[in-house]
């Protein structure tokens, strides 16, 4: 059985720190693309990060990119996000998500398509992460 488990949300000050950790389970992580979305209330599911182990290949949205870093320790089929410089925007549920490498079409760009979050199989029940102002 495939599963995610989503862990270390909390809250944090502005300018703080914060790494969430996915542990991925029924699966191993270098034949999947995990990616880090998140929800605000009354906002759309937003994709933030992306990582193909296998390859090493990451990828950040603008508004991410320089304070959040994505890494994965295949021998615990864990991934992780970790957040620094938060702001009180990125308060939201905190979602991983994972979906086999191959399924992306060799005429897609890796970005444009695992930062989307249709093409993804398996989610995890999500992290809330409160950044005080």
């Amino acid at each position: 059985e495939v599963q995610l488990v989503e862990s270390g949300g909390g809250l944090v000050q502005a300018g703080g720190s914060l790494r969430l950790s996915c542990a991925a389970s029924g699966f191993a992580l270098e034949d999947y693309v995990i990616g880090w979305f998140r929800q605000a209330p009354g906002k759309e599911r937003e994709g933030l990060s992306c990582i193909q182990s296998r390859s090493g290949s990451t990828y950040y949205t603008d508004s991410v990119k320089g304070r959040f870093t994505m890494s994965s320790d295949n021998a615990k089929n864990t991934v992780y996000l970790q957040m620094n410089s938060l702001k009180p925007e990125d308060t939201a549920i905190y979602y991983c998500a994972a979906a086999p490498r191959r399924r992306r079409p060799l005429y897609s760009s890796f970005s444009t398509w695992w930062l989307n979050n249709l093409h993804y199989d398996y989610w995890g029940q999500g992290t809330q992460v409160t950044v005080s102002s």
